[in-house]
């Protein structure tokens, strides 16, 4: 499948809508622009790849809403050259947008399907994470950590202690928490042992899994 003109205009529509919508980061909104949505999808929804919604990908899981792609990226505050780690790779949608940015991204995926599928895939494109793994998210990548920034794309009940531990003063963790509906939840890295924590209205995600299949 390729990338047409078409699609640009598609994504171009697309950045518009997330503008209105209250996203402002220039570096967040070309990342959208020039990410291409629909070869992340099931052909089945490709038609509707540049809607601002949610569509089902393999292993019952979701590729997340654009606007809320951007929102949690936005916070991020992502520099060239970060180093971010995402938990949840997913299809790669997100992977693609944090590597468009500029960021070296290590990213964990527990669900084998989606893992094999994502990690052939984001180099066709030419996305290369830095290191992708099937694992835990729960634990994130000490051997990896620090990092400037963490960001979680599924639902956790509560915050994983290990995931605040493997960031760098200064650095951000991005995570929606909650069980049947999420609060958007961002910590900031103050010192080694405190954090700012800034609560960002509810949004909806498939659960964060803890066991491996």
């Amino acid at each position: 499948m390729k990338d047409t003109h078409k699609h640009q205009g598609l994504r171009n529509q697309l950045v518009k809508t997330i503008t209105k919508k209250g996203i402002s980061d220039k570096n967040v909104l070309n990342a959208i622009a020039n990410v291409p949505r629909h070869l992340f999808m099931d052909s089945g929804f490709v038609d509707f790849a540049y809607q601002d919604k949610a569509f089902p990908i393999a292993a019952e899981q979701t590729i997340s809403q654009p606007y809320t792609v951007a929102f949690q990226t936005e916070l991020l505050k992502i520099k060239p050259n970060d180093q971010i780690l995402e938990i949840g790779t997913g299809s790669g949608y997100q992977t693609a947008v944090l590597i468009e940015m500029g960021a070296k991204v290590f990213t964990i995926e527990r669900q084998l399907e989606l893992f094999k599928k994502t990690k052939l895939f984001l180099p066709k494109l030419g996305y290369k994470p830095k290191k992708i793994v099937f694992g835990d998210g729960y634990k994130g990548m000490p051997e990896f950590a620090p990092f400037d920034g963490i960001i979680v794309t599924a639902g956790a009940p509560f915050v994983p202690n290990p995931l605040l531990a493997q960031l760098k003063i200064g650095a951000r963790l991005v995570i929606p928490v909650g069980d049947e509906v999420q609060i958007m939840t961002l910590f900031i890295r103050k010192s080694e042992k405190d954090f700012e924590k800034h609560e960002l209205g509810e949004f909806k995600f498939v659960p964060m899994l803890k066991e491996r299949n």
